[in-house]
């Protein structure tokens, strides 16, 4: 499902076999005194349970008000409803060195991806749990914890001049519309990787879609955090086995792409 136009945000939280980076990765922005003890953490689910006790609320792995899916990795999707539609949320991976809510939890948002319960896959199926089958509406505080991680961008209000027409300013508000349209069949074909896990060209596809996007990045058609984030996100989807692989495909297609712009010429 497409998180931007369903209205959701969901919180992914990891629980993948790796090393634990030093105190000052764990929450991006939050100090964690050499006094609190961190023995046992290993995963999402410690580092989100911590940033909620940092706030006196309850951890989003432990909130029974709204849907949640196992994930056939041990993994955990919360989902949750958009508030405000005039405010916009930013993907980001839970290892993201400039955005991150906390590490090892990745948010799918605007421009992201998630899997629908009930989903089977050859890694396994997506399985609701508890009783509640609906998103509940973000709770403030995970709210104004993503505002703070930068996960938020906000309209941007422009005061057009009364001698300027609509049609003049048309053009600057589509133009993305149109780069979504050539990288979004792409990366549709990364997704359906995930049917098999080889035999499927999974190192082409990607390779190709993330030399596509960093040519619309370098034109100043995409962001380049926004795309990076969504790539990476349907590659570990496809390939979950090798996530430190899929990231330097896509980095270092980007990067190449990015030196040789993709202008959409003719396009509004």
């Amino acid at each position: 499902m497409a998180c931007g136009p369903a209205g959701l945000v969901v919180i992914d939280i990891d629980a993948h076999q790796a090393p634990v980076p030093d105190r000052g990765q764990l929450l991006p922005g939050i100090r964690i005194p050499e006094g609190v003890r961190l023995d046992g953490l290993a995963s999402g689910f410690d580092t989100l349970a911590l940033l909620a006790a940092y706030r006196g609320q309850t951890a989003p792995a432990e909130d029974e008000h709204t849907l949640r899916v196992r994930t056939p990795s041990g993994g955990l999707h919360v989902w949750y409803r958009n508030p405000d539609p005039s405010v916009r949320y930013r993907c980001s991976t839970g290892s993201a060195r400039h955005t991150a809510l906390a590490w090892q939890v990745d948010v799918r948002a605007q421009g992201g991806y998630i899997v629908a319960p009930g989903t089977r896959t050859p890694q396994g199926v997506y399985r609701a749990e508890g009783t509640v089958r609906r998103p509940a509406v973000l709770p403030e505080w995970l709210g104004s914890e993503l505002r703070r991680t930068g996960h938020v961008s906000e309209p941007r209000k422009t005061d057009v001049p009364a001698s300027v027409s609509p049609l003049t300013e048309a053009p600057t508000r589509r133009r993305p519309v149109f780069a979504e349209q050539i990288v979004e069949p792409l990366i549709t074909l990364i997704a359906e990787c995930a049917a098999a896990p080889e035999g499927t060209g999974f190192t082409e596809k990607l390779n190709r879609a993330a030399y596509t996007a960093g040519g619309l990045v370098g034109a100043g058609h995409l962001d380049h955090g926004t795309i990076r984030d969504r790539l990476v996100r349907v590659a570990h989807h496809a390939r979950p086995w090798q996530q430190a692989r899929n990231e330097k495909i896509v980095d270092d297609a980007l990067a190449v792409g990015s030196v040789r712009p993709l202008h959409l010429k003719g396009r509004p």
